[in-house]
């Protein structure tokens, strides 16, 4: 008889060890159910463009293609970065880095999507875009870049040190007219790559025009706005006086 009431005894206390683990098992599944919840979704990687240039003077045909970018592939910023030493203009005078940088942030004060980047300023020799993107990559691994360009500078994409690795990296944003098509040079054509065609306007602006104008004396605010307009005099950039 004591051997099977200690057998009951015993059985009794294992289902209740039994029930209380259960209860823990349960208790965790929640917490840890409530820990997936709490973290949500994965976060959506940024999208961020990449509008690389002299801007000897930055002016409006740079910024409409800027916030061209920017709407049509829902960027959440447009990174503009100004060239130190640009290699394919190794052999004209630029005016001095510390202006080109000051008039593009003066270009893009109002819109907070707009940031202005000195990489290449701060880095000596040749500026190459490759660095730059490595560079930025290392830092923001999980970012998608698109690079903005011109038709122009899509046709001499080959000729950039490292293309085939940079459209690895980066997709590409190209300005194009309503009625024109890319024309994309066919050593880009033969190799995987991402291209978006971003639609503009006709327009006609260029650096070249904006020196010539402030050369000779012309009203260069059609083309760079007042406060670029006003930059240039002060400093009295591009004059031949």
């Amino acid at each position: 008889m004591k051997n099977v009431a200690r057998a009951a005894m015993e059985a009794a206390q294992a289902k209740r060890r039994g029930l209380a683990d259960a209860a823990d098992s349960e208790a965790a599944g929640a917490g840890a159910a409530g820990n997936q919840a709490d973290a949500g979704p994965a976060a959506r990687a940024r999208q961020v463009g990449w509008f690389g240039g002299s801007f000897d003077p930055v002016h409006l045909a740079h910024r409409a293609l800027a916030q061209a970018a920017l709407d049509q592939l829902g960027l959440d910023e447009v990174r503009w970065v100004v060239a130190g030493q640009p290699w394919q203009k190794a052999g004209r005078q630029l005016a001095p880095a510390e202006d080109r940088w000051a008039m593009v942030r003066l270009m893009t004060a109002d819109e907070p999507r707009f940031v202005p980047d000195d990489r290449e300023l701060r880095r000596s020799g040749p500026s190459y875009t490759l660095d730059s993107v490595r560079g930025y990559q290392e830092a923001c691994p999980d970012d998608r870049l698109w690079l903005i360009l011109g038709q122009d500078q899509l046709a001499g994409l080959p000729s950039w040190r490292g293309w085939e690795e940079l459209i690895v990296r980066m997709g590409l944003a190209v300005a194009a007219r309503a009625q024109d098509e890319i024309q994309a040079p066919q050593a880009l054509l033969a190799r995987p790559h991402r291209l978006h065609r971003l639609a503009m306007p006709a327009l006609q602006w260029s650096s070249t025009e904006v020196r010539r104008l402030a050369a000779t004396g012309g009203d260069v605010r059609p083309v760079v706005g007042e406060e670029v307009t006003g930059y240039i005099a002060r400093h009295r950039l591009y004059s031949e006086n």
